[in-house]
């Protein structure tokens, strides 16, 4: 379906992950950001406007040219200089041990290779960066956890490539990072949704 993946998906993603109980989320991800930061899953920008002072450039990482152009009214009006340098997050071209700092939002989620992404995450980090993510994920309830592997393949035809079921922390740490912080919870809404929104928010840090 590539009209819906190409053209229907970035902009119904604008708007359910641009909503007031997401922003919050998103706010509390980007909070310890500095210096030059590389973001994966960058998608329309939503990000943007919540940029720490501290940030002086971010390199931008998406495979959507739809969302790139919908990012750009949020990519203007930011004083933080935005540079896209990539569609894969799998694939990022740039040296390594260059960057100060790697974000994910609602990204980890979709990557077709996750595993090699956050490889990437790992190599172009300074040692001691930091990596800031939030996710939904891999429920712990054994109930819930049947139910996102029943819904996964209906989820990725109609979302882009969307996995329910991935563990975030799992597949963090096996890339190499130690976690520093890590919360869980469920985005705030009725308890059948929690198959889409059982959620992973961290700060994970390369080893110096």
């Amino acid at each position: 379906m590539p009209f819906w993946t190409d053209q229907v998906v970035p902009r119904f993603t604008d708007k359910m992950l641009g909503t007031r109980e997401v922003m919050k989320l998103r706010r509390r991800a980007v909070d310890g950001l500095q210096g030059e930061v590389v973001e994966i899953g960058f998608g329309s920008g939503l990000n943007v406007p919540l940029y720490p002072l501290d940030v002086t450039t971010v390199y931008a990482v998406d495979p959507s040219l739809v969302a790139r152009k919908l990012s750009a009214d949020r990519v203007d009006a930011s004083p933080v200089n935005v540079k896209f340098v990539g569609l894969d997050g799998a694939s990022i071209p740039l040296d390594d041990a260059s960057i100060d700092a790697a974000l994910s939002t609602f990204t980890l989620c979709t990557i077709p290779d996750v595993a090699s992404a956050l490889s990437e995450v790992h190599r172009v980090l300074r040692p001691g960066g930091t990596f800031h993510f939030c996710e939904h994920g891999l429920c712990p309830d054994p109930a819930v956890a049947r139910r996102q592997h029943r819904f996964n393949g209906m989820q990725q035809r109609l979302a882009g490539g969307c996995h329910l079921d991935r563990p975030i922390d799992e597949l963090v740490r096996e890339a190499g990072f130690e976690i520093s912080e890590l919360d869980n919870g469920q985005l705030p809404g009725p308890k059948f949704m929690l198959p889409w929104s059982y959620l992973y928010e961290g700060v994970a840090t390369k080893a110096g």
